[in-house]
């Protein structure tokens, strides 16, 4: 089921602050969080949780 373009929540890109280039992709609620996302993440070619920031 394909969702609908929605401006209260939409979907986010997260980029690793390691430099390695992975990326999470999330929805975040926008009356909630107005600011940017920062979330810590399993980052796979590093091997360890780092910080996570949205990014437009």
């Amino acid at each position: 089921m394909a969702r609908r373009g929605n401006d209260l929540r939409p979907v986010v890109k997260l980029r690793s602050t390691a430099g390695t280039g992975h990326t999470y992709v999330t929805r975040k609620n926008r009356r909630n969080d107005p600011e940017r996302l920062e979330l810590s993440k399993y980052d796979p070619r590093v091997r360890r949780h780092v910080l996570f920031r949205e990014e437009r």
